[in-house]
């Protein structure tokens, strides 16, 4: 399911507006935790969804409306680890990161995130906006 999942989101069928991976620490796995419905637009419903005290990574999703009225759409790759995350868990998702990012193909944006605010939708459209590629 994650493979197929993965894909479908980013050749453009929409199936989801996001996907968070969680790596299963004890089997070394990366696996889909949650999907997020086309309908769900809160951004904020989904970054309340993140565990507080855990890493994940995030395919999101992103519509948002340009300066000039046009609505366009992005494609985020987020790391999320949050400083209330365990050691051990911060460096197995630091670690990891850059393999599974070099598999997705189609992602626009890449940001890193510690805390919400790091990832606060002001942020996410100020870099779906400005074209920024990487933190």
């Amino acid at each position: 399911m994650c493979y197929t999942s993965r894909q479908q989101f980013l050749e453009g069928k929409r199936s989801y507006r996001f996907i968070v991976f969680k790596i299963e620490e004890r089997i070394q796995q990366l696996t889909v935790e949650k999907l997020g419905q086309p309908q769900q637009k809160n951004y904020d419903d989904f970054t309340a969804s993140l565990p507080a005290n855990e890493c994940r990574y995030v395919v999101y999703d992103f519509d948002f409306t340009t300066n000039e009225n046009v609505q366009k759409s992005k494609i985020f790759f987020i790391a999320w680890a949050s400083d209330e995350s365990k050691v051990r868990s911060k460096m197995l998702y630091a670690s990891s990161k850059d393999k599974f990012r070099r598999e997705l193909d189609g992602v626009q944006v890449e940001l890193q995130a510690k805390d919400p605010g790091e990832m606060s939708l002001d942020i996410v459209k100020g870099r779906a906006l400005s074209g920024a590629i990487f933190n």
